[in-house]
């Protein structure tokens, strides 16, 4: 990964972070989008932790000169700004995550997860089954902290659910998933309706036995 922030202590602090995550190495540190251009073309990454907010240049335009020349990488974007125009721009050149300044060691993490979770189910060469393929290695990057929550429900819980649904492509019941985050079936299968109530989850019946056939549950 490049880390592209301006800022010197935050550019040490993002670094730091960056480390402490599983499975992630910092390529390099810059501190204007001239150097990270120059960095990427010699130095190939599949990941850039890019603050928006650039002392030469806008960070949504180092994106489109990356990809000017043939350079290809993922952005994870880093910026105070909440303006959705950006938001917009940023998702058409090649931005997948968007996290917002400040943020704690824990949002971060949370992003790279995520990210790597995508990355595992899209490496390589071959051809995915079919359109359940190509949904679950997006849902990797959907956030769930965006659903809004009656009240009796925590958020804390719903990642969770979320969470061992991303680990099931096949999908999963409630009581599977009540059994692996330690609550009750009717909690697990209150969760899991609300998933799918909101569009991140679909309802799949299970056949193969007499009786009622069993509900699954499968990230979209």
């Amino acid at each position: 990964m490049l880390i592209v922030e301006d800022e010197k202590l935050a550019a040490e602090a993002n670094r730091l972070y960056v480390e402490r995550v599983p499975g992630f190495r910092v390529a390099g540190v810059v501190h204007s989008g001239g150097e990270a251009l120059g960095f990427l073309r010699s130095h190939p990454a599949d990941l850039v932790l890019l603050d928006l907010y650039l002392p030469d240049m806008h960070g949504l335009e180092v994106c489109r000169a990356l990809r000017a020349a043939g350079v290809f990488c993922d952005v994870i974007a880093v910026t105070s700004a909440r303006d959705l125009s950006v938001i917009r721009s940023a998702v058409s050149v090649g931005v997948v995550q968007y996290l917002l300044k400040p943020f704690t060691f824990a949002a971060l993490s949370e992003k790279l997860g995520r990210y790597a979770d995508f990355h595992s189910s899209v490496s390589g060469a071959g051809e995915v089954c079919g359109q359940g393929d190509v949904d679950r290695a997006l849902s990797a990057l959907r956030d769930t902290a965006g659903i809004s929550l009656p009240k009796g429900m925590a958020e804390q819980t719903l990642e969770a659910v979320a969470g061992e649904l991303r680990r099931a492509p096949g999908g999963m019941s409630a009581q599977a998933v009540a059994a692996a985050i330690g609550v009750s079936r009717v909690t697990a299968r209150r969760y899991l309706e609300h998933l799918a109530g909101a569009g991140f989850a679909r309802r799949v019946p299970q056949y193969g036995g007499l009786g009622r056939p069993e509900l699954l549950y499968q990230l979209i």
